[in-house]
C-alpha cells in the first residue's frame, strides 16, 4: 500500500520504496536450526516485530557531479545521450569511466595496507545478488524461487569467469537486514530490522553453496553506532561482510526515507570500519569487505578522511540505474573522481533496461578504469 503521492512517484530522483505487507509472510516462516548458536538479543524493543517493508524499486540518477538534485537523464561532459560505436567498442579513451589516464590522474590504483592472509581482494572479483527474501521487488535474492535464485547467480558468476578468467569469482548473497521505512514503527526509527530466523535462512543458503553473505544496513533515524553491534552475532563469521547505505541514512536531516537521499560522513564510515577491525581481532577473523553504496556527490561526505584499515576492505559501490552511458557518468564523477579503496558496480536486471537500454554485460563492465571488483545485481 502506497502513501506516496502520484506526483511524488513520478519524480526522478530517489528509490521508490513500495509499502507491503508481510505479517503473513513472516507468520509463514517455519523456524530453523540457528546457524549460530547463540544470535545476541535484539537491541531494541521492536526490532523483531513485523512492520511494512520497502520493495524498493531502484536508484535513479543525478548522472554529473553538477546535478546531483538536477533531472535524470542529465548527461555528463562528452556523452551524447546515446553511446557512439566507439564507446560501445572501449575504444575511446574519453568515454566517462573507461579513461585509464583519467583513473590514474584521480589517484588509483589507491595505495592501501598491506594485505592480511584470507584478504578477498583485489584477488577475487565478488559478485552478489541483492535483496530480502520476504520481497520479490527488492532485488534478484528474493524476486525468483530459492533454487531458481541459486542457479542464475551461479550462471551470473560463470559469465564473468568467461569474460575475465584472470580473476576468479566469488559469488556472495547480499541480504538487505535493516528495510528503511516510511512509517517510524515503535521505535520511532524509521527502519525494520530482519528477525534472525530471516537472517539465518538467507545464511544457511549461502553456506550451502559456499558462497559470502553480506548484511546490508539501512539506517532510517538511528545511528550507526547504536544498529551494527545488533550484528555481532553474524558477524563474528568469516565468510559473512557488511553493507551500509548512505541513500537511506537520515539521522542528521530527519526526512522521511524515500523522501530526500541520505548520506554517510567519513567520520561515520570510520566507525564502521574501527567496529570491524575490533571484530576481526576479537573473534581471530580474515579481513571483512566493507561496501558503501553510492550514486551522489553528497551520498558520502569527507572521503579523503576515510581511515584504510588492514583489517577491512572498503568497496565504494556506484548503486544507480540508468543507461549505460549514464551509468559509466557516475561511476566516472562518484567512484573514479574521488578514490577510496575499491571499485564496485551495480546492474539492475529491470530498471537499467526500463527506458529500452541494454543491460550492460561484463564485458562492458570490464572496459571501465578501475574495474570493478565488486558486482552487485538487483
Amino acid at each position: 500500500m502506497n502513501n506516496f503521492s502520484s506526483n511524488f512517484l513520478s519524480a526522478p530522483l530517489f528509490r521508490f520504496p513500495l509499502l507491503l505487507i508481510i505479517l503473513v509472510a513472516l507468520a509463514g516462516c517455519k523456524e530453523e536450526k540457528s546457524v549460530n548458536p547463540a544470535p545476541a538479543p535484539a537491541a531494541a524493543a521492536d526490532v523483531n516485530k513485523p512492520e511494512p517493508v520497502f520493495a524498493q524499486a531502484s536508484s535513479s540518477f543525478a548522472t554529473h557531479s553538477s546535478a546531483t538534485t538536477g533531472p535524470r537523464g542529465k548527461k555528463s561532459a562528452g556523452e551524447t545521450g546515446k553511446d557512439a560505436p566507439a564507446a560501445a567498442a572501449g575504444k575511446n579513451p574519453g568515454v566517462a569511466g573507461e579513461d585509464p589516464e583519467f583513473a590514474k590522474k584521480m589517484g588509483w590504483p589507491v595505495k592501501s595496507p598491506a594485505l592480511l592472509p584470507g584478504s578477498i581482494l583485489p584477488n577475487k572479483r565478488i559478485l552478489t545478488y541483492y535483496g530480502n527474501p520476504l520481497s520479490k521487488r527488492m532485488g534478484a535474492l528474493g524476486e525468483y524461487e530459492t533454487k531458481d535464485m541459486l542457479r542464475r547467480l551461479k550462471a551470473e558468476a560463470k559469465r564473468w569467469s568467461d569474460a575475465d578468467p584472470s580473476m576468479p569469482v566469488q559469488p556472495a548473497l547480499h541480504l538487505i537486514a535493516v528495510v528503511a521505512q516510511s512509517d517510524p514503527g515503535k521505535a520511532g526509527k524509521y527502519r525494520m530490522v530482519m528477525p534472525d530466523e530471516i537472517v539465518n535462512k538467507v545464511y544457511g543458503w549461502a553456506k550451502g553453496e559456499k558462497y559470502l553473505l553480506f548484511i546490508d544496513i539501512q539506517t532510517g533515524h538511528e545511528d550507526i553506532r547504536t544498529l551494527l553491534p545488533r550484528f555481532e552475532w553474524i558477524l563474528k563469521n568469516p565468510d559473512v561482510h557488511l553493507g551500509i547505505d548512505p541513500e537511506f541514512n537520515l539521522v542528521a536531516s530527519k526526512k522521511i526515507p524515500g523522501t530526500k537521499v541520505g548520506t554517510f560522513d567519513a567520520s561515520e564510515i570510520n566507525f564502521v570500519t574501527d567496529y570491524l577491525k575490533d571484530l576481526v581481532h576479537k573473534y581471530r577473523l580474515p579481513p571483512k569487505v566493507l561496501t558503501v553504496h553510492r550514486f551522489t556527490r553528497k551520498g558520502v561526505t569527507n572521503y579523503r578522511k576515510i581511515v584504510l584499515r588492514p583489517e577491512v576492505q572498503i568497496v565504494m559501490h556506484m548503486d544507480g540505474w540508468g543507461g549505460p552511458h549514464l551509468k559509466r557518468a557516475s561511476y566516472k564523477d562518484y567512484i573514479v573522481a574521488e578514490p577510496v579503496q575499491y571499485a564496485g558496480f551495480k546492474i539492475f536486471y529491470h530498471n537499467d533496461t526500463k527506458k529500452g537500454d541494454p543491460l550492460m554485460t561484463a564485458k562492458d563492465v570490464l572496459r571501465l578504469n578501475p574495474k570493478p571488483v565488486y558486482i552487485m545485481y538487483q
